[in-house]
C-alpha cells in the first residue's frame, strides 16, 4: 500500500483536473452540465461500482455528466478539504460523520434540506438513516449511503488449531485466545492491533464496552451523569486489557498499522482476530489469500458487565457550497440514495443498508452478516450509541488521540495520563460549547 510515486502522480493529476474543471465552469454549449464528484474512502472495487452507478445515472439524465475523482484514502479528506477551500472544482462529494462538523462549520457544505423537502426517497429510509441525514438543527449536509458497525472477524482455522470451538465473547476472552494463538517463531499472532491511523477509535470502543451499563446512548463519550467515559474507574481496567493485548497477542509492527495493514495481516494468516467494519466482508471475499471457510465474524466484544457498545458510524453523499450546479448535484445524491443504486452500493461495499426493504434481503441474514443480525436482535446486550463525531473539533480530536495512543505504546505516556488528558479535553470542549 506504500505507493508514494503513484500518490504523487495522482495528486498532480487531481490538481490538473480541478484546475481544468474550474476553468470550464462545468457546462457546455448544448446545455450539458459536468459534475465533479469526489470520493473519500477509495478502493479499486468500490470505485468501479461507483462508475457503474454513475453510468446508469448519466443514461437516465443525458444532460448531466459526472467526472469521478478518487484520491488515495489516506489523503482523500485532505484533498477534498483543499478543493472545498478553493470554492470550486467539486460538486458532489463524500461526506463522513467525522468531516461533516468541520466542513459545515467552515461553510463549505450546501444544506440540502430545502432541495430534498419533497423528495419521495425519505419514506424508504430506515429510522437510523433518516435521523443521520439531519443535524440537530434540521440541516441536511449529506444523505447516508450506509452504516459502519464493528464486529469481530476471526480465523476459524487458527482458533480451531489453538483448541477453541467458539470465538471470544468478551475483551478478556479475546486477550486469552490471542495470547494462546501467538507464536512469534512461526510469525503467527493473535490480534491485528491498530496502532497507526485511527488507533484511538478502538481504544474508545473497549472503554465504551467496560462502561456500557452507565453510558449515554445519545453521546458515546459521556456517562449518564454527564461526566466523560474516560473519567470512569472502569476505563482504567479497559486500557490495561487493551494494551496487554498489544504486548501479548499482536505483531510488534502493528504499532503503526492502519486499516490496510490490519486487513492484510488477517487475510494472509499472520493474525487470527480483527476488529473492523463490515466493508471488510467484501474485501475478504475478493481476496485470493483467504478462503471463505477460513473465516467468519462474531458479535462485538462485551465488557465485564456482559454488554457491548456498538458505535453508529456513517458517511454519505453531499453537495459543495461552492458548486455552480447544485440542482444537478442534488439530483445525483437522490439517485445514489434510493432504489437499486443504494442497495447495490451497500451490498458491494458490505454496508448496513439505509433502505427498509434492503434489510429483508437474505444477503444480510447469512454468513458473515449473521453476527450483525444477532446484534440487532439483542439491543439490550449490544447497545447502540452515537459518538460525537459531528462536532467541529472531531478531526482535531482524532489527530491528538491517535498521537496519545502512540505515546502510550512507546512508553512516553502512562495509561493514567492518557485517561486524565482525554477527560480534561472533552470536559473543556463541552463546557466551552455551553458558554
Amino acid at each position: 500500500m506504500k505507493r508514494r510515486n503513484a500518490v504523487a502522480a495522482l495528486g498532480l493529476a487531481l490538481t490538473m483536473t480541478v484546475t481544468g474543471c474550474s476553468a470550464m465552469g462545468g457546462g457546455s454549449s448544448d446545455g450539458t452540465v459536468t459534475l465533479q464528484m469526489v470520493e473519500s474512502l477509495t478502493n479499486p472495487a468500490r470505485t468501479e461500482v461507483l462508475k457503474q452507478l454513475i453510468a446508469d445515472f448519466e443514461q437516465k439524465n443525458p444532460k448531466i455528466k459526472v467526472n469521478l475523482v478518487s484520491p488515495p484514502t489516506g489523503q482523500a479528506d485532505q484533498k477534498i478539504q483543499q478543493m472545498l477551500q478553493s470554492g470550486s472544482g467539486v460538486d458532489t462529494l463524500e461526506v463522513r460523520d467525522i468531516t461533516v462538523g468541520p466542513w459545515s462549520n467552515n461553510g463549505w457544505l450546501h444544506d440540502m434540506s430545502t432541495d430534498l423537502k419533497g423528495w419521495s426517497g425519505w419514506q424508504g429510509l430506515t429510522d437510523n438513516a433518516a435521523k443521520a441525514a439531519k443535524d440537530p438543527e434540521g440541516r441536511t449536509y449529506f444523505v447516508p449511503y450506509g452504516f459502519y458497525g464493528l464486529s469481530l472477524f476471526y480465523r476459524t482455522d487458527l482458533t480451531s488449531q489453538a483448541g477453541y470451538d467458539k470465538p471470544p465473547g468478551t475483551w478478556e476472552e479475546l486477550l486469552e485466545q490471542a495470547s494462546a494463538i501467538q507464536d512469534k517463531g512461526k510469525r503467527r499472532y493473535g490480534y491485528a492491533f491498530r496502532g497507526g491511523p485511527n488507533a484511538s477509535s478502538n481504544v474508545t470502543a473497549v472503554i465504551e464496552a467496560y462502561v456500557a451499563d452507565r453510558i449515554d446512548p445519545a453521546n458515546g463519550y459521556k456517562l449518564a451523569d454527564g461526566s466523560t467515559i474516560f473519567s470512569a474507574p472502569e476505563a482504567r481496567e479497559a486500557l490495561q486489557t487493551y494494551f496487554e493485548l498489544f504486548k501479548k497477542g499482536s505483531p510488534p509492527s502493528s504499532i503503526a498499522w492502519g486499516y490496510p495493514e490490519m486487513v492484510e495481516g488477517f487475510s494472509n494468516g499472520s493474525t487470527a482476530f480483527l476488529l473492523q467494519d463490515p466493508e471488510v466482508i467484501a474485501t475478504l471475499r475478493e481476496s485470493k489469500a483467504i478462503k471463505e471457510d477460513q473465516w467468519t465474524t462474531a458479535p462485538l466484544l462485551a465488557g465485564p458487565g456482559g454488554k457491548a457498545v456498538q458505535p453508529l458510524a456513517t458517511a454519505g453523499w453531499g453537495v459543495a457550497k461552492g458548486s455552480k450546479h447544485k440542482a444537478q448535484a442534488v439530483k445525483l445524491v437522490e439517485f445514489l440514495s434510493e432504489g437499486e443504486a443504494s442497495t447495490t452500493f451497500a451490498k458491494k461495499n458490505s454496508l448496513v443498508p439505509i433502505l427498509k426493504q434492503a434489510g429483508e434481503d437474505s444477503f444480510y441474514k447469512t454468513g458473515p452478516w449473521a453476527s450483525y443480525v444477532t446484534m440487532n436482535q439483542k439491543p439490550d446486550t449490544y447497545v447502540t450509541v452515537t459518538q460525537p463525531r459531528g462536532v467541529p473539533w472531531f478531526t482535531e480530536w482524532t489527530q491528538k488521540a491517535d498521537a496519545d495512543v502512540q505515546k502510550v505504546l512507546l512508553g512516553k505516556m502512562s495509561q493514567d495520563q492518557l485517561l486524565a488528558d482525554w477527560d480534561a479535553y472533552w470536559t473543556a470542549k463541552w463546557k466551552n460549547e455551553k458558554s
